[in-house]
C-alpha cells in the first residue's frame, strides 16, 4: 500500500511542485511518513543525502503537536456525533498497539516506530504515547530514535535493494 501511495504522489504532485517538496509532503503524512518519502525520493531522482534530512524533518514535524494536543482534539471531536465513532476507533486502535509497549515503554516505542511495518511509525507511536500518558521528553526521544532507525532501514531498501528495480 505504501508503495502504491508513494507512486501516486510522485506521479501526481511531481507535476506541480519540486521533487524535494513532494518528498517533504509525503513524509509529513500519516501511513507514508519517511518510508513513503524515501520511496518517492528514489522515484523522483532525489539524491539520498538530500532526501534523508527532508524525510526526517517531514516525519518529525507533526510529532510534538500529536503528543501535546491529540487528547484534547479527540475530546472535542467526540462531542460531535459524526466524529465520535471515528475517534473511538482511532483510540481503540492506538490502545491495541500499546499492548506491545507495556514492557519496556521506551525501547518498545522506539522499535514500534523504527520497524517499518504497516500501522507503525511516528504518527501511531505518538498517538500511543499520548494515550498512555508517557512522559513527553521520553516519548519524543524514543520516536526520534525510531524515525532514525526507520530511515536507515528504508534508505537501504529504497536506494539499495529497490534501487535496482526503480
Amino acid at each position: 500500500m505504501t508503495n502504491s501511495l508513494a507512486l501516486w504522489f510522485a506521479n501526481t504532485l511531481g507535476k506541480y511542485v519540486s521533487a524535494k517538496m513532494v518528498v517533504f509532503i509525503v513524509s509529513l503524512m500519516p501511513i507514508l511518513e519517511c518510508r513513503g518519502g524515501l520511496i518517492v525520493a528514489k522515484l523522483l531522482g532525489v539524491d539520498l543525502l538530500e532526501a534523508i534530512p527532508i524525510c526526517v524533518i517531514g516525519n518529525l514535524l507533526p510529532i510534538p503537536f500529536i503528543l501535546l494536543f491529540i487528547k484534547q482534539i479527540f475530546r472535542w471531536l467526540k462531542k460531535f456525533r459524526v466524529f465520535r465513532p471515528h475517534v473511538e476507533k482511532l483510540e481503540q486502535r492506538g490502545m491495541a498497539k500499546s499492548k506491545s509497549l507495556e514492557n519496556g515503554e521506551f525501547v518498545g516505542l522506539m522499535l514500534f516506530v523504527g520497524i517499518p511495518l504497516p500501522g507503525t511509525g511516528g504518527w501511531t507511536g505518538s498517538l500511543v504515547a499520548a494515550l498512555l500518558d508517557m512522559d513527553i521528553k521520553k516519548a519524543s526521544l524514543a520516536i526520534l530514535l525510531g524515525v532514525f532507525i526507520a530511515t536507515v532501514i528504508m534508505s537501504i531498501v529504497s536506494y539499495g535493494l529497490l534501487g535496482y528495480f526503480i
